[in-house]
């Protein structure tokens, strides 16, 4: 779950400015409505202030609080669980009170599979103990969204239905003077099928090793906007 959000290094507190679900559960269903958020849970009044360019963080724990236990092997996520990290972005009217359903999703970030280090997005998000980061687009523009944060899962994805998603949203307000707007958007649920190619899928190579047997990783849902 995604528990806190750093904007240049300035971490908010825990779960502010967030709709995280209450358990560490995964979507399996690409066509339940949890896929939009997580199931429903922690909710806040706050607005998180993010400017063009600043390096927005958000930081995944097993549990709401950090590790389930001391020493706790699986947090942030047990490092079985290999798979890219995405961001998306929709426009609301109020971030703290829009409703999950109906809105229209870009993605804005991803961090997929690297064949030169053959390491996933989970894996670099374990490696910074929790924390994933990327730089907020220069274009986009002002006004108050929804960052809807997602964890795939694939070390289960051989077969349909197996593949984990973990999401969180976060409610956020862009200053600055940008004025990108998307030609096109997607929904959640609807954006995703059950047996694209980026969901159901073996990851794992002849050797055994998670490492996609070297070949380029595509996630689901549309690319990145680029500014």
């Amino acid at each position: 779950m995604v528990q806190k959000v750093s904007v240049n290094g300035k971490e908010s507190a825990s779960l502010a400015g967030l709709r995280a679900p209450n358990n560490n559960n995964p979507v399996q269903d690409v066509n339940s409505n949890n896929m939009i958020c997580g199931a429903p849970g922690s909710t806040s009044p706050a607005i998180i202030d993010i400017a063009p360019g600043d390096k927005v963080g958000a930081w995944w724990q097993h549990v709401i609080g950090g590790a389930q236990f001391a020493n706790d092997p699986d947090n942030p996520i047990a490092p079985s669980h290999h798979g890219p990290v995405m961001a998306y972005l929709a426009k609301v009217d109020n971030a703290a009170s829009a409703p999950l359903n109906g809105q229209k999703w870009f993605k804005i970030w991803e961090d997929t599979f690297d064949t030169s280090t053959r390491k996933w997005g989970v894996d670099t998000m374990v490696a910074n103990k929790g924390w994933t980061y990327f730089n907020f687009p220069t274009c986009i523009a002002p006004g108050q969204y929804l960052l809807r944060m997602e964890l795939l899962a694939l070390h289960s994805a051989k077969t349909q239905g197996g593949a984990q998603f973990y999401q969180s949203c976060a409610q956020i307000n862009v200053s600055g003077s940008g004025t990108f707007t998307p030609s096109s958007t997607v929904s959640f649920p609807g954006a995703y099928q059950g047996n694209d190619p980026g969901i159901t899928i073996n990851i794992y190579g002849p050797m055994g090793q998670p490492d996609n047997g070297g070949k380029p990783y595509a996630a689901p849902g549309p690319a990145p906007i680029t500014c």
